[in-house]
């Protein structure tokens, strides 16, 4: 298109006349552009609009390679920006030395941008707000403009630059626009040519043409607005800058909208004293403006300036504040003007009332979760290999390898696409895929940016680094995008690929980064990397070729190798090795193929093919030789001067030698390798793949660890843990995840491969976990067993929201079909209350963690339904319909329908409803009466799709497409926010953590941020003096500090010391790691302090769930008058911890089950049963002296503190009862002379106590900062004690005044070369040594007078949790299920040589391995015998002198569900979770047989009757949960038969009266009847199909009673009160039913939050009389006669039976509870 003449384009040029826009020849429209009638300028307008800015656009020319060559110095934009949308508009310019140059104008942007090529200013409108950060969309009633761009004066400006035409524009969604005009004449669109000409104004006035109409005796600025931009373009710059200069400024004003950049070419000077000035002249001003240039005015160089936002060159770093537009009465006039920050001073006044986030910025990125986003292939080692560099998404990790620590790289505004780091690692370069790609360069010490520039390359698809930092490389396709054909590539298409080479070297020093060679190649290219030994040779590979590159001349030219028969190979990545003769270029393809370049001769040296293994289950794979056949696929290599790491697409890291004879190591990862990359040292192997995880193997010890693990897709939802610190997210790659929120380590991870889960809920109280699924599934799981408990498919449509009620009562769940669904969580299953109406919910909901939203009180639930214009709110216990809110009204102003988006509900009081809106707007409603309260307008430019409020309710959060904003929700009137982006893709969910210190946002990563403000208010409506968070003492204290805490604010010493009371309560911390020992005496007490997660050591107790409460307000029998006796109790607390007590001169040996302490006869076996404890005992002490002994149990729900009894050894009676602790009792220790006993709080209770043994009264409390794992009294000095923990030895002397007691505390850190650990056990050895191990297997001695540690030796794998010395002989216990004895004879003499020991005097001489972690330990003096206890359940024996252990008690280690007797009464069978069928002995109570089934649950049990076989050959069937029957032999003790019979989880078993079938119930109702000889199963019954089978019982009848054939007789009762009874003759396949009982459910909440079984038997003694429970809407036993068809007898039960048993002999049936309590009824 050829330029239009300089003399057409004066006095000023018509843009859209000229080039004709309405024909579309030499201009182009994308999108929805369309011409419309404007009613204000009553004309024709184009209308520009679309949902991206970008996809709707006019461009004039028609092609970005023809000009439009206007040479006008202002261009006229009239146009009109569409209500809360946004526009841009961009302008290529051309300078005088033909650089293009493109200057951007948008409400998109959030501050003043620059580059050598780009300039962008924030368009940015304020409606009554006086804020910084006002970007945002455009609000209604926006009038039509007049926009005056001087492009000469942004050049000169802002680039220094010298204007010469006006290339092209593009006018981009959302605006109307009338016409564009060019001209070198500065108009005055207020002012017409009459007006001119009678006043004589020394203006321009506008033409006619270009004008707007004017209502008659109406003013032009009370219906339109000018710009001109920059400010008063009248006074220009003539020549470039060269000295200080300052504008005039005037204050005006009216409605300001604002452009505000900043120069960046200037000169120190300047950039501190120019103060640009945008504005618009009104009907005054304008009359008076000068229409010559005139030069600026010189100012004063001395002015004070510091407080000036600087810049940093050219480079265009700067920090500006933001622009803003707005409405302002201005009298008659109204002004608009847009000025450069400049220092002003500011009304105290204003300053208050701004100020609301303390301090400024409220957030701070602490870590992210995740790896890639753009590529896995970015993964780097640091120079000294104790870091890793790798991008996630838009943001930049340096992760630690050993701390796991993170440090963020923050400024890219899409998906990192490449990485380079410089040999010294001191430069970084980053480049975004978002075209046009942007490239950033780092200080990579202090993560700064030192430069941003524009790459000509259109997407960066890998970046390298020379050796020296001078020179970066960059490769990726062009702008053009174009599609050619590529030689050797068979006529198939490739893009064009451009290599572009940058001089970096001037970058560090305030430069920019330069181009210096630019090459377009035509082959593909898959890597590229820039050769160590030289900056000017590099190596490229792609398929079917390999190129060397060289930079001389400022060009960059390759030269291909000549491949041979290699041709054809795809290669994948290259490597450069320094060898003997020279350097080697190493190249791997996709084939398997791995070649050995000379870089000199440009020619293959070696050609390796490695394949796979020929014969599975063979040894490692060795090097093959060419063959036909696929080979490994190779994905990535690198080299190193002794080995190649290789990775391939079959997820193995191989390890080889630099020969390629035999693989050195490898490691199997769960996806295909996207990289590797040896370490600097050679010693550790870095490893991506493409599922997001990053490792490394660790070539010296030959192990792997995970660094970080991903999503693979987008996370669309999250949940977080109250109690355990952990985080639940859920993502479209079908994975949940359970991550640490302390380490940001993964725990676990479920995947459903069929269906994808949607949302996801933490229970409150309860290890459990439930998701909703797209299939309509929501399935419950439990954290402990990491396996699924229940699955619910009551909805049809994908699960939209799953929310849980605080109290732990309700879960609720939605669905796309508008179904609800209330379930019961309060027991120990989840099962479903009732169904709502259909349609309830929106039927155009997503999924979204907030389209459920439970009230704090539990009270209230709240959703968006029946339809998008409504929010209803229920009651949660009922579902009763309390309020429904139309929001269709209240954006009384928009064009559209308001719908709702998303619900949120505040914290109580004042009991508010937050509620998202299609309108960008936040309601804030009464959420009891509907009432709005307030509205929050233009949140977000599009809609809310996350809403969070602080516990506190001081901070709103909100997230909307990539941004979160933190909003001051306490401030009334005009509340404040802080936008906070990172993310590179749509925000899906925002979530404070139950600490409210943090907050959690995901996306295409998860976020978590630190909040940095201090919760100092409260939320509205809230009652003063309302209880707040308990304080919490800073670990930090200093040792200064922590004494003048303790000795008292004045510093001066006590007179006496103060008796322990409740009041004025005092924390003491003990810190990480003082500088030096810490000495104080003090008086401590009881003080609350916050909970903490559990800590990384299995040495605290965790109590099993327990769904059975104490039974209230029941009459038991007086003592002496039970007629049932507790005989003998089979099983070990394993969860216990130090729960094991004995004495080998008394033989007293005592150990927990349960809440009983058994006292058990090792010799008779005989058992004694301390009972009182209301809950699981922890913990266990025996006196030295052997006269008390004291247990400790759990909180109980009904208590306030913790039970601890002193029982009496000799009469098996309780002493006391006393309790402090509030959640569980660690460990008890009791003094040298018993006078003393310590109580020791979990990590929950974080208090030590002391008690008189005398009064049991106690003496002082100390409240700790830390976890304490263990405490002991020195036995050689009764008043010193001892306490292990993190990062230090704490040593307690006892001090005595008169009556009172005091503490005086000595901290010892744990020394560097331990490193980073915990101690988690002590024990005292010959005076004075303290002997403690840790969480990482190490063993340090401690010599306790002189206060250091001078002895340390690895004992160990993992966590030593039970240490125990004697003499001369140590052992130690440990998680790795290792018992070890150690002889330390030698250490005594060790601790005289100080810390120059070494372990080498210290041996093992005996090592067992037990079944399960040791939990437990108590041995003889002389150590040669001992018990042990594991969390197996099992307690040894263990001989050192015979190197034996023997098992004495083994219970099972889960749920026991059900118990059978043989038919001789002298066996019994038991089954439980862990799997495992266990035969014993009634006589003796021991383990006779046990069979094991791996990763399933036992669920039920039968013994085959005396008709079945001899005696011999006795038979127990056993129900597993995945649906199988296993029949096992007791004489041969072995498993007979499997079958599997079923799909669901089988809930009980039976045999036949004839014990030839066996008849098996599910919990889906389904009943099979199966043979055992043969295997088969032949019949099923769906009677009962819908509720789960509770019992199935078989018994013998006459033929033809009951009027129904068949000897057998037998039941079926299923879950919802229906009993079937059925006469049968199997062996004919005859089945009958004889009767059919229906009863009512029970109208009452059980206390274990079920409903209770249906259980039914056959009453022995008439076998006419069925015997029932849990029919009816009543607790109680109902005799129902089949003769009479009708229930002949009642008796009533104070609860609800959860299981029943009859006596064969006698009348009696013993009934089961789900209270802690059984009955027995004598009939």
């Amino acid at each position: 298109m050829p330029p239009c003449p300089p003399a057409c384009q004066h006095p000023f040029l018509n843009v859209f006349r000229h080039f004709k826009v309405d024909e579309w020849k030499r201009s182009t429209k994308e999108g929805d552009v369309a011409p419309v009638t404007d009613k204000t300028l009553k004309c024709t307008v184009y209308r520009v609009r679309g949902s991206v800015s970008a996809g709707s656009y006019i461009q004039l020319p028609k092609t970005s390679t023809q000009s439009l060559g206007l040479t006008g110095r202002y261009l006229y934009v009239l146009f009109r920006p569409l209500p809360t949308k946004h526009f841009i508009i961009h302008l290529d310019v051309s300078t005088e030395d033909s650089q293009v140059i493109r200057v951007s104008f948008s409400n998109l942007f959030k501050e003043f941008k620059s580059t050598a090529t780009w300039l962008q200013f924030p368009f940015i409108f304020e409606a009554g707000r006086s804020r910084k950060d006002l970007a945002g969309m455009i609000p209604a009633g926006t009038r039509w403009t007049c926009l005056q761009i001087d492009l000469h004066d942004i050049l000169l400006v802002y680039l220094n630059r010298c204007y010469s035409h006006l290339k092209s524009i593009r006018l981009c969604a959302n605006l109307l626009v009338r016409n564009l005009y060019t001209s070198d004449l500065c108009f005055d669109p207020a002012v017409t040519i009459a007006e001119a000409r009678r006043a004589k104004l020394p203006v321009t006035p506008v033409p006619r043409e270009m004008a707007f109409p004017v209502p008659k005796g109406e003013r032009w600025h009370d219906h339109y607005i000018h710009i001109r931009f920059p400010s008063d373009s009248s006074e220009t710059f003539s020549e470039p800058v060269q000295k200080s200069c300052s504008l005039p400024e005037a204050v005006l004003p009216g409605h300001v909208l604002q452009l505000l950049p900043h120069p960046v070419a200037f000169s120190k000077q300047v950039q501190d004293s120019v103060s640009l000035k945008v504005q618009k002249l009104g009907p005054t001003a304008s009359r008076w403006a000068p229409s010559a240039p005139r030069p600026l005015p010189e100012v004063n160089l001395s002015c004070e300036c510091s407080e000036v936002s600087s810049v940093g060159g050219p480079s265009g770093h700067c920090q500006e504040p933001f622009p803003w537009v707005d409405k302002r009465a201005a009298g008659d006039s109204i002004h608009i003007s847009a000025q450069k920050p400049a220092v002003e001073p500011v009304a105290p006044e204003h300053t208050a009332s701004q100020e609301s986030f303390l301090p400024d910025p409220v957030l701070r990125l602490k870590g992210v979760i995740g790896f890639g986003g753009y590529s896995t292939k970015w993964a780097l080692w640091t120079r000294d290999g104790a870091a890793v560099v790798y991008p996630c998404h838009a943001v930049i990790v340096i992760l630690h390898v050993d701390t796991r620590e993170q440090r963020l790289f923050l400024g890219h505004t899409d998906k990192v696409s490449a990485l380079a780091l410089d040999g010294s690692g001191s430069l970084l370069a980053s480049a975004q895929a978002r075209p046009p790609s942007m490239l950033r360069l780092w200080d990579f010490q202090t993560g700064e940016c030192l430069s941003l520039f524009q790459s000509p390359v259109l997407t960066i698809s890998s970046l390298s680094f020379s050796d020296s930092g001078a020179l970066l490389c960059g490769i990726g396709k062009d702008r053009h995008g174009r599609t050619v054909l590529g030689p050797g590539q068979g006529g198939g298409a490739a893009c064009s690929r451009m290599v572009v080479a940058w001089a970096t070297d001037q970058v560090g020093r305030g430069g920019e980064a330069v181009i210096l060679a630019k090459a377009h190649t035509d082959v593909d290219i898959q890597a590229f990397e820039v050769a160590f030994f030289d900056e000017t040779r590099m190596a490229s590979c792609g398929r079917g070729s390999v190129r060397l590159w060289r930079l001389r001349g400022g060009e960059l030219r390759f030269c291909p190798v000549d491949l041979g028969e290699h041709h054809a190979l795809e290669f994948t990545d290259l490597a450069f090795r320094q060898a003997q003769d020279g350097h080697t270029l190493y190249v791997c393809s996709r084939s398997g193929h791995i070649l050995e370049i000379d870089h000199q001769h440009m020619a293959v040296r070696h050609a390796r093919r490695l394949l796979p293994m020929q014969t599975p289950g063979g040894p490692l794979p060795q090097k093959q030789t060419f063959s036909s056949g696929p080979g490994i696929a190779i994905s990535s290599l690198s080299v190193s001067q002794a080995m190649c790491a290789v990775g391939s697409e079959d997820g193995y890291l191989r390890l080889w030698p630099l020969d390629f004879s035999s693989v050195l190591l490898e490691a199997e990862h769960e996806g295909a390798i996207s990289s590797v990359l040896i370490s600097p040292n050679g010693l550790r192997v870095l490893s991506a793949t493409s599922l997001g995880h990053l490792g490394f193997l660790d070539v010296p010890s030959q192990e792997y660890s995970v660094l970080v693990r991903s999503h693979a897709a987008l996370v669309v939802a999250l949940a977080t843990d109250c109690s355990r610190g952990q985080l639940a997210t859920v993502s479209q790659d079908h994975t949940v995840r359970i991550w640490d929120l302390a380490t940001l380590q993964q725990l676990y991870d479920f995947m459903s491969r069929e269906e994808a889960p949607c949302a996801i809920a933490f229970h409150p109280t309860q290890p459990t976990l439930f998701c909703g699924f797209s299939s309509g599934a929501v399935r419950s799981f439990s954290l402990e067993a990491a396996e699924v408990l229940v699955e619910h498919r009551c909805h049809q449509g994908a699960i939209t929201g799953l929310v849980t009620s605080p109290d732990g009562s309700f879960l609720f769940s939605s669905c796309s079909q508008g179904t609800l669904a209330q379930y019961h969580i309060g027991g120990p299953w989840c099962r479903i209350l009732r169904m709502a109406a259909a349609n309830v919910v929106c039927l155009d909901s997503c999924p979204s963690p907030n389209a459920l939203a439970v009230s704090g009180d539990s009270r209230l639930l709240a959703f968006v339904g029946p339809s998008k214009y409504m929010v209803t709110v229920m009651s949660t216990a009922s579902l009763d319909e309390l309020l429904k809110i139309d929001v269709s009204a209240l954006d009384l102003a928009g064009s559209h329908l308001n719908s709702a988006m998303v619900v949120c509900f505040g914290p109580t009081p004042p009991g508010h409803l937050l509620v998202s809106t299609s309108s960008n707007m936040v309601a804030v409603l009464d959420a009891s009466s509907g009432r709005v309260v307030r509205e929050l307008c233009c949140v977000h430019p599009v809609a809310c799709s996350s809403l969070a409020l602080s516990g506190d309710g001081r901070f709103l959060l909100t997230a909307a497409d990539r941004a979160i904003k933190v909003w001051d929700y306490l401030a009334q009137a005009s509340p404040s926010c802080q936008v906070y982006i990172g993310h590179s893709e749509p925000v899906q969910a925002v979530a404070f953590t139950p600490d409210q210190q943090q907050l959690l946002s995901v996306g295409d990563a998860i976020f978590l941020w630190d909040i940095l403000a201090p919760t100092e208010r409260s939320p509205p409506g809230s009652v003063q003096g309302s209880p707040k968070a308990p304080p919490t003492c800073k670990a930090s204290l200093g040792a200064r500090q922590l004494e003048d805490v303790v000795s008292g604010a004045s510093g001066l010493p006590r007179q006496q010391v103060p008796v322990p009371s409740w009041a004025s309560p005092l924390q003491l911390g003990i810190c990480a790691r003082p500088s030096k020992g810490l000495d104080a005496t003090c008086s401590t007490r009881r003080a609350r302090v916050q909970p903490t997660t559990r800590p990384d050591s299995y040495k605290h107790f965790m109590a099993r769930y327990k769904a059975s409460p104490l039974a209230k307000d029941l009459s038991l029998s007086p003592a002496g008058d039970e007629q049932l006796h507790l005989k003998a109790v089979v099983g070990y607390n394993g969860n216990g911890r130090a729960n094991v007590v004995w004495r080998p001169d008394t033989g007293f040996f005592a150990y927990t089950c349960g809440c009983l302490v058994v006292v058990e006869d090792l010799h008779s076996g005989a058992q004694q049963h301390w009972v009182g404890h209301p809950e699981e005992i922890s913990t266990l002490a025996l006196s030295h002296y052997a006269q008390i002994l004291a247990s400790a149990s759990v909180q109980s729900s009904t208590a306030l503190h913790c039970q601890i009894r002193l029982w009496d050894v000799q009469g098996g009676s309780c002493r006391q009862l006393i309790s402090h602790h509030s959640t569980a009792v660690q460990d008890l220790a009791f003094s040298p002379d018993d006078g003393f006993l310590v109580t020791l709080g979990d990590y929950g209770d974080r208090t030590l106590a002391l008690w008189s043994t005398a009064t049991c009264e106690l003496m002082t409390s100390v409240c700790l900062l830390e976890p304490v794992h263990g405490v002991a009294f020195d036995p050689w000095d009764g008043g010193v004690l001892a306490c292990v923990g993190r990062g230090a030895v704490t040593l307690w002397l006892l001090l005595q005044l008169g009556a009172d007691v005091s503490l005086q505390i000595h901290q010892e850190p744990i020394p560097e070369e331990v490193g980073a650990c915990e101690l988690t056990s002590l024990c005292f050895g010959p005076a004075p040594l303290l002997y403690c191990g840790s969480n990482a297997g190490q063993v340090c001695v401690w010599d306790t007078r002189a206060g250091r540690c001078f002895l340390v030796w690895e004992a160990d794998d993992g966590e030593i949790g039970v240490l125990l010395c004697s003499g001369t002989r140590l052992v130690s216990g440990s998680n790795t299920r290792r018992l070890r004895l150690w002889a330390v004879g030698a250490v005594p003499e060790l601790r005289r040589k100080g810390s120059g020991a070494r372990s080498h005097s210290v041996f093992m001489e005996h090592e067992l391995t037990l079944d399960g972690a040791v939990v437990s330990a108590v041995f003889h003096d002389s150590m040669d015998m001992g018990v042990v206890g594991t969390t197996a359940g099992t307690l040894w024996y263990v001989s050192w002198a015979e190197g034996t252990n023997t098992r004495l008690i083994s219970g099972h280690r889960s749920q026991v569900n059900e118990v059978v007797f043989s038919p001789s009464e002298s066996h019994c069978a038991t089954c439980s979770d862990d799997g495992s069928v266990r035969v014993w002995s009634l006589a003796s109570m021991e383990l006779l047989i046990q069979f094991q089934v791996l990763s399933q649950s036992c669920l039920c049990l039968a013994w085959s009757p005396p008709s079945c076989r001899r005696p011999e050959q006795q038979q127990v069937v056993a129900g597993y949960s995945d649906g199988t029957l296993r029949v096992f032999s007791v004489s041969r003790m072995a498993m007979d038969l499997k079958m599997h019979p079923h799909q669901a989880a089988l809930t009980t078993v039976a045999f036949s009266a004839d014990g030839q079938t066996i008849l098996s119930g599910d919990k889906d109702g389904l009943v099979a009847v199966s043979r055992p000889r043969t295997g088969m199963t032949f019949r099923v019954l769906s009677d009962h199909r819908g509720a789960g089978i509770c019992t199935i019982q078989s018994t013998r009848k006459e033929y033809g009673d009951f009027r129904a054939e068949g000897m057998d007789l037998w039941l079926a009762a299923s879950g919802d009160q229906r009993v079937s009874v059925w006469a049968s003759d199997w062996l004919r396949n005859h089945c009958e039913l004889v009767d059919w009982l229906s009863f009512p459910a029970p109208v009452v909440t059980e206390a274990s939050g079920c409903l209770p079984p249906t259980l039914a038997a056959f009453c022995p003694w008439d076998g006419a009389l069925l015997v029932c429970v849990g029919l009816g809407v009543h607790p109680e036993v109902v005799f129902y006669s089949l003769y009479q068809k009708q229930v002949v007898k009642k008796i009533p039960l104070p609860f609800f039976a959860m299981s029943m048993s009859l006596s064969p002999r006698a009348c009696l049936v013993a009934v089961g509870f789900a209270v802690q309590i059984n009955v027995g009824v004598a009939m």
